[in-house]
């Protein structure tokens, strides 16, 4: 059977346009497919990279800071701590002039630093309870203010009733000597 030039010509485009269609299906399509994988797996490899970099230095920082809470106030011991938060609000509100009633209370939730709170309620002026304020805000100890409450107790007068809840962290026993922030987090956690 004998083509014309014309026939020849269509058969050319019809077969040249079959082996594009099976190129495209079987070899460009998986390979710009992979490469956008292999792109996107870069770009994840990437962000754990640097999340790994951060952590990294965040140990660098944080270490000498949690050694030097663990040697100098951080107790390991929960009634240690709880004592000790409760004998340096009392000496505190002594020194002050502030009248507290101290309650503590432990958290049952399981944590890699527990805490414990103490629920503080008390009278004193304005500049007693600043004072006392002034103390917790720079203690040596682990300790930090929840919450506080301030009121009037006689209107126009400088007699003050405060609700203050404080809590200590301390570090159980089993716990490593690296700062929580700082430890490894599973693959797939967030910060």
């Amino acid at each position: 059977m004998v083509f014309t030039k014309r026939e020849k010509t269509i058969i050319a485009a019809t077969l040249a346009a079959l082996c594009l269609l099976v190129l495209d299906v079987y070899v460009l399509t998986p390979l710009l497919d992979e490469r956008a994988a292999v792109k996107a797996n870069a770009e994840q490899l990437m962000a754990e990279l640097d999340r790994a970099g951060s952590l990294l230095q965040r140990r660098r920082l944080l270490g000498p800071k949690w050694r030097g809470m663990l040697a100098g106030g951080m107790k390991r011991d929960p009634t240690e701590a709880e004592s000790q938060l409760l004998r340096s609000l009392r000496d505190w509100s002594a020194e002050v002039g502030v009248k507290l009633s101290l309650r503590p209370e432990r958290s049952t939730a399981k944590s890699e630093l527990p805490e414990i709170v103490v629920h503080a309620t008390g009278t004193g002026s304005m500049a007693a309870v600043s004072r006392l304020l002034w103390r917790v805000e720079t203690a040596a100890i682990p300790v930090q203010v929840k919450m506080l409450q301030l009121g009037s107790r006689k209107q126009g007068t400088d007699d003050l009733s405060l609700h203050l809840r404080v809590s200590t962290l301390y570090c159980p026993p089993g716990a490593d000597s690296a700062p929580p922030a700082a430890r490894g987090r599973p693959a797939g956690g967030g910060d």
